[in-house]
C-alpha cells in the first residue's frame, strides 16, 4: 500500500503485480473557509464505509467457497465496524452536525 494523500488517497498494490496497483481515492472535505463550521468537497470519492461494505461482500463470497472460522470472524469484525460507522453518522445527523467539521 502506497499513501499518496495521507487520509484521502492510496495505491493498493496488485497480489500478483505488486508494481502496479489501483488507486483508492476517499471523499476530502475542508472547511469553506478559515473557522467556519461548513464544509466543501473538495475532491470526490468513496468512503469508509463503502469500502468495508465491498470487503464483507467479497470475504462472504469467498467464504461460501471456503468456509472457515478465521473468515467468519473477519466478516463479524468488519460489520461490527459498519455498524459503529453508521451509528456515527446518524448520531451526528440527529445533532444536525452531519455535514459540518463540528464535533
Amino acid at each position: 500500500m502506497q499513501i499518496l494523500t495521507p487520509g484521502h488517497r492510496y495505491v493498493a498494490a496488485n497480489f500478483e503485480n505488486a508494481e502496479h496497483g489501483q488507486t483508492i481515492q476517499f471523499i476530502e472535505k475542508q472547511p469553506v473557509s478559515e473557522g467556519s463550521t461548513e464544509i466543501v468537497t473538495v475532491n470526490d470519492g468513496t468512503t469508509n464505509e463503502e469500502l468495508i461494505a465491498v470487503l464483507v461482500d467479497r470475504l462472504n463470497f469467498l467464504n461460501g467457497k471456503f468456509p472457515c472460522r478465521e473468515n467468519a470472524i473477519a466478516i463479524t469484525h468488519l460489520e461490527t465496524a459498519l455498524l459503529w460507522l453508521n451509528k456515527r453518522t446518524e448520531d451526528r445527523k440527529k445533532r444536525g452536525v452531519e455535514g459540518t467539521n463540528q464535533k
